[in-house]
């Protein structure tokens, strides 16, 4: 390892230190070791970890099918369900769905270890390029989808499954959304997320349009015209903002930017990070961000958060893998001040906070922690350039039951609606579910169409 200089610094690493560090979370499984896990499952028939899946995909199935040795046939039940399965398997927070309802998840035993079964099954099916479906022949309607996310490839799948011609308008240069550029790189290593993407898209039916964006580019208004339905499912495009003196110093960063540029980077190597970084926020993202620094090289790595442990959004397997990789946690602080020295970042003070009649407040007394590197992770919102037709509530598009939004003819899902969960599960289901109500719309039109004919 070598010497850690003061300032961001790229290239912390030996080469060999990179790939340790940067090496799959949670390796699949050999075949004898899911042979094992899957005959921990009770097949329970009224399946607790069904039911707290978002995307209900038949779990107790999908595992009896691992253990009679039929693991194409376990990818097809998952698949049916949730066409990203393979990525949920490596990013889904099981410790708090499926795998908290495991009747098996006592003080006693640890819960069958569905998130890594459903790799396995998911993997094979992947790796072998194994198509399970086929679409029904052509409608002759199209549908454009906004956004190549999880729930915009979820939804366009299931679109194109039933028969429509789908078009996806991507911002970006390539399709994957947060899997693409939101995730920790030791969780989806080996450019998963693109063999993902390409497996969906195998299907047939789909076109992506990369490098179009909604606002810039096209409109809604356009789309509707050009299109028989819309799918918006654009995620939150902004971030905010540190909005204390000093936030605009060189060194501060918002975490989701570094992230994103260390999932693109030709190679770790190349990503510069400081010796000494603090990280704001309390969710995923500030977890994935903070233990990525310190995996880089940085010598202390500090994840500040205004409220306590019990009010963190990221789970508490992440915050206990941030500890074990040397992050340390502190609760209570708020930040107030950035300083610098030469116009680069040298430490930022804190106000330490309190819940006083229910409300959280300052209570007057500052730290100054020193730091080279600061990671901002305080949330995301909606960018609503281009969505201002749409009505808005709570600061994502407002949708119904089946996603369709305000405006006839616009369906919406995943982060950027109203139920959005921040997790790649739930913005699977809601596309998938909203492109079923899209399908039944567009089967009313065909069928009223053919009546006046």
């Amino acid at each position: 390892m070598r010497t850690l200089e003061p300032g961001l610094k790229a290239g912390r690493l030996d080469a060999a230190d990179y790939q340790r560090n940067f090496a799959d979370l949670h390796p699949r499984l050999g075949e004898h070791e899911a042979l094992v896990a899957s005959d921990r499952c009770y097949f329970c028939h009224d399946a607790p970890c069904m039911t707290a899946c978002p995307t209900a995909i038949d779990i107790p199935m999908f595992i009896r099918q691992i253990s009679t040795g039929n693991p194409i046939g376990s990818a097809k039940t998952i698949f049916d369900q949730n066409i990203l399965g393979g990525m949920c398997a490596r990013v889904c927070p099981t410790e708090q769905l499926c795998e908290e309802s495991c009747v098996r998840n006592t003080a006693e035993e640890r819960p069958v270890e569905i998130g890594r079964l459903q790799r396995y099954a998911t993997d094979i099916a992947i790796d072998q390029g194994r198509q399970f479906y086929t679409p029904a022949p052509s409608t002759g309607r199209t549908v454009a989808v906004v956004g190549a996310g999880p729930a915009g490839l979820s939804a366009a799948h299931r679109l194109a499954l039933h028969g429509h011609l789908v078009t996806i308008y991507e911002a970006r240069e390539k399709a994957g959304g947060l899997n693409e550029y939101g995730i920790a790189a030791y969780k989806t290593p080996n450019d998963f997320a693109q063999r993902e993407v390409d497996y969906i898209l195998s299907l047939g039916n789909i076109d992506v349009l990369d490098g179009q964006m909604l606002g810039r580019d096209f409109t809604l208004a356009e789309l509707q015209v050009k299109h028989d339905a819309v799918f918006i499912g654009a995620g939150l495009g902004n971030v905010n903002m540190l909005n204390i003196p000093g936030a605009q110093i060189n060194g501060v960063m918002d975490a989701v930017e570094f992230i994103s540029h260390l999932r693109q980077a030709d190679s770790k190597a190349d990503v510069p990070v400081g010796r000494d970084v603090v990280v704001i926020g309390g969710g995923m993202t500030a977890i994935d961000a903070a233990v990525q620094a310190k995996l880089l090289g940085a010598e202390n790595v500090t994840i500040c958060y205004r409220r306590g442990k019990e009010h963190m959004n990221a789970s508490t397997f992440e915050q206990d893998l941030a500890a074990s990789k040397g992050v340390h946690i502190r609760h209570w602080l708020q930040p107030k001040d950035v300083a610098h020295h030469h116009g680069h970042v040298s430490a930022i003070t804190f106000e330490y906070t309190h819940i006083e009649d229910g409300i959280m407040k300052g209570t007057g007394h500052k730290t100054e922690i020193k730091t080279d590197q600061i990671l901002v992770a305080i949330g995301q919102k909606l960018d609503g350039y281009g969505l201002e037709d749409l009505r808005v509530e709570g600061g994502k598009i407002a949708i119904d039951a089946e996603g369709r939004t305000s405006i006839t003819g616009i369906w919406a899902g995943g982060d950027c609606a109203t139920g959005g969960q921040d997790l790649t599960v739930s913005a699977v289901a809601m596309g998938r579910d909203a492109a079923e109500s899209i399908n039944q719309s567009l089967a009313m039109q065909m069928a009223g169409a053919s009546a006046v004919a």
